[in-house]
């Protein structure tokens, strides 16, 4: 005779935990797939487009806070620049005068102006773009990245707040300052007016190549860390220019630098030597901004439709 099974208590109760376990189970993969996909969408590579080119005059931006708001960045910005870095070179000069292991010496003064653009950049990208330097914003101009109102405004902008920056130094220092040179930029002994201006021309092509590479709006939308770490190159670009040129121009590299410490110092050998610190820098601009633009991104080839490229 054939009874019917009747299963043990036993057998629902580890039925019942097989069940919940395989539930759960499904339920935690599921849940961890979903998370991984979030996460690889997240940090997968953004859609890009290049940003349509600023016109070359936009009255429009003439009527916002925003605008006003950036020239006032960028005098500010190029005050406090001028401010700590004549006065470190004053202060150099001062010490080593005396004694001549004293001082912050050549390193020190190459740190204080890659150091301060460093954070000046940092402080003011988010405002004016924070170029603090003519020499950047002809080469922005070029690029199409400014427009032709903001770029004059921003220069006239930089060139006063160079001068109030070298004042203050000079109301401080009034006496170190007029007998260490007020921090101006000259040629120094030894080397030839070519020598000068070529030594302005390759290092401000590496600052304003270098602005170029770390404000790419391709590269910002296919690396996410970089915006947050552009101040640093361009700082660093700055540190390493001073190093090289120090000894032959001092370094200019920023004609409103040059030009705010030549107005307040008011040397004629400064003056004579201006010109170095304006065509030098707009030059070493221009050359960086077509070899970034029509070089590297290959922005004439793709007009002219004769390449394909794959930047």
């Amino acid at each position: 005779i054939n009874t019917p099974f009747t299963p043990h208590p036993f057998h629902y109760t580890l039925f019942s935990q097989i069940t919940k376990l395989a539930y759960s189970s499904f339920f935690f993969f599921g849940v961890q797939m979903a998370k991984d996909i979030e996460v690889a969408t997240e940090y997968a590579p953004k859609d890009y487009q290049d940003p349509p080119p600023e016109p070359l005059i936009d009255p429009e931006e003439l009527g916002k806070w925003s605008f006003y708001r950036a020239i006032i960045a960028e005098f500010i910005a190029t005050l406090l620049f001028l401010y700590i870095t004549v006065l470190t070179v004053i202060g150099y000069k001062s010490q080593s005068s005396t004694d001549q292991c004293g001082g912050v010496g050549i390193l020190g003064i190459a740190w204080a102006f890659g150091g301060m653009i460093f954070v000046l950049v940092y402080c003011t990208a988010g405002i004016s773009g924070g170029h603090i330097n003519p020499a950047v914003t002809f080469g922005l101009f070029l690029a199409r990245k400014v427009s032709l109102v903001r770029a004059i405004m921003y220069i006239v902008a930089q060139c006063l707040g160079a001068i109030c920056g070298c004042g203050l130094v000079k109301s401080f220092q009034k006496a170190y300052y007029v007998q260490y040179g007020g921090g101006a930029n000259m040629l120094n002994d030894g080397y030839s007016t070519g020598t000068g201006l070529g030594a302005e021309i390759i290092g401000t092509f590496v600052l304003v190549y270098t602005v170029f590479a770390a404000t790419d709006p391709k590269r910002n939308a296919r690396d996410s860390h970089v915006p947050v770490l552009a101040p640093l190159p361009i700082g660093f670009a700055v540190f390493m220019v001073h190093l090289a040129t120090i000894p032959v121009t001092g370094t200019g590299i920023n004609p409103a630098r040059s030009f705010g410490a030549a107005v307040i110092y008011g040397d004629h050998k400064a003056w004579n030597d201006q010109w170095i610190f304006w065509v030098g820098p707009f030059i070493g601009a221009a050359i960086a901004a077509f070899y970034h633009q029509f070089i590297l991104r290959a922005g004439a080839v793709k007009a002219l439709g004769s390449f394909r490229s794959n930047a």
